[in-house]
């Protein structure tokens, strides 16, 4: 259903509208509902890992079903089929799943469990939903489970208060691939309160390169040395960047995050979408105990600058290796940003042709941009980007079809190949599918932002 939550903008703003990801649909085996179980079994869905195929804008990301808070939501865009899966951090003995349908709910759905979030086997079916309160038997084990919907009850998505998994075994979701030890994030304990939405506290991991006192924020009219404030209470905004900046204060050492703060809601990523400048990092605490990080990994903050430089220069195809040059040692802009795939560069024609066989007639830097007509296409702009446009629109976003061959944009690649999660920003719809970098809860109590050389 339509909420108040920020609308989705075109650029690579925190309070955009992810789009629609199409998935196959699964054989299904006929299960049966039945009451709540009554065995000692015990919620262990609560605070995990989740996904889904979309979202409908900033105010509902899937976090929002395992929260354990009734007032928050998942909702997804307004089409067939979508889903939504937990990771239970370990194998799982699962009794029942619980579905607290908002007003938005599907009448025809399965549940499915895996062991390795690949492989699925259906363990209740139903084409007579009637949303409310579901409580429904489904003895099985796994440590991923799914609810897979396949029609929708209304014309809005599907939204679903809570999606609680019963059972026992899992575990403690381990952190995904790249992500920093605690330790890296410092004493978190010791960020004091926010008297305003949350607290943000701004970290020197340059490795030792800069001393605190050269190590800079700018939000709000204010700009000051981590040395000498390294903390900002953030107040609710309608939509801002922060700025840091390496050596002095507005140094061509400068890169941003972007963010709104609503009066109870932090919604945020790091970007690539211009460039890359500094390398950067988010970690987002709530006071529910969510805890999410995103941005640079913690391989790419131990390297020093050059040898990130390098390795960009390593691992993409020569079309894209003048990128580490062109702006060096401050910048690696987006193909988009550069004079090579602009009008008259040697590269200005290097989705051109693959574009055409798509129905698409745009020049390389709309395409990389997401400018022109790709401007309301998100999904389009996305498969182009990922060279997934010329396989059945159904595989557009299934991220195992992802930058297999040329001509894709290996700028953005680069960035999720070396992005906590493997998600980043790379370009402006790189939100399709979820794969960006942003983040999304409620009740804030604390952002962590890493600067490093």
């Amino acid at each position: 259903m339509p909420t108040n939550a920020p609308p989705r903008r075109r650029r690579r703003g925190p309070g955009t509208r992810l789009v629609t990801l199409a998935v196959a649909l699964v054989a299904a085996t006929l299960g049966l509902a039945a009451p709540a179980a009554q065995a000692a079994d015990s919620l262990i869905s609560q605070g995990k890992f989740v996904t889904a195929s979309s979202v409908e804008n900033a105010g509902t990301p899937a976090s929002a079903a395992v929260d354990g808070n009734t007032g928050t939501r998942w909702s997804s865009q307004f089409s067939d089929p979508q889903w939504i899966q937990v990771d239970l951090g370990g194998a799982a003995t699962v009794s029942r799943v619980v579905l607290n349908w908002e007003a938005a709910y599907a009448t025809a759905f399965q549940i499915q469990l895996s062991d390795n979030g690949s492989s699925w086997s259906t363990v209740y079916q139903t084409t007579t939903g009637t949303g409310g309160a579901q409580t429904l038997n489904v003895p099985g084990a796994g440590r991923y489970v799914r609810l897979y919907t396949t029609a929708r009850a209304t014309p809005y998505g599907v939204s679903l208060w809570e999606f609680q998994v019963y059972g026992s075994g899992g575990g403690t979701t381990q952190p995904g691939a790249g992500t920093p030890p605690d330790s890296f994030w410092g004493d978190t304990a010791g960020i004091p309160a926010a008297q305003n939405v949350l607290m943000v506290k701004v970290l020197n991991r340059t490795n030792g390169k800069y001393p605190d006192s050269q190590v800079f924020w700018s939000f709000g009219g204010q700009t000051h040395s981590i040395a000498e404030q390294p903390y900002i209470d953030m107040p609710a905004n309608s939509a801002g960047r922060m700025y840091f900046y390496l050596g002095t204060p507005n140094g061509q050492y400068a890169d941003f995050i972007e963010f709104t703060v609503g009066p109870d809601v932090f919604n945020g990523n790091t970007t690539r979408v211009d460039a890359f400048a500094l390398k950067l990092a988010m970690r987002l605490h709530a006071h529910d105990g969510y805890d999410v990080q995103v941005g640079d990994d913690y391989g790419t903050f131990q390297e020093d600058r050059a040898a990130t430089f390098a390795k960009f220069q390593a691992e993409v195809p020569t079309e894209f290796k003048g990128l580490a040059t062109v702006n060096a040692p401050y910048r690696i802009p987006a193909p988009g940003s550069a004079p090579d795939f602009r009008a008259g560069g040697r590269y200005a024609n290097y989705f051109t042709g693959y574009a055409q066989s798509v129905g698409v007639n745009e020049p390389t830097s709309n395409i990389t941009g997401c400018a022109g007509s790709l401007a309301g296409n998100p999904d389009m702009c996305a498969a182009l980007n990922r060279h997934t446009a010329h396989l059945p629109q159904s595989q557009w976003q299934d991220p195992a079809q992802y930058y297999q061959a040329a001509p894709a944009n290996y700028y953005a690649k680069f960035w999720h190949d070396h992005g906590i999660n493997h998600l980043a920003y790379g370009f402006p719809y790189d939100d399709v599918a979820a794969q960006s970098s942003f983040v999304s809860h409620g009740d804030p109590q604390w952002l962590a932002v890493a600067v490093g050389w």
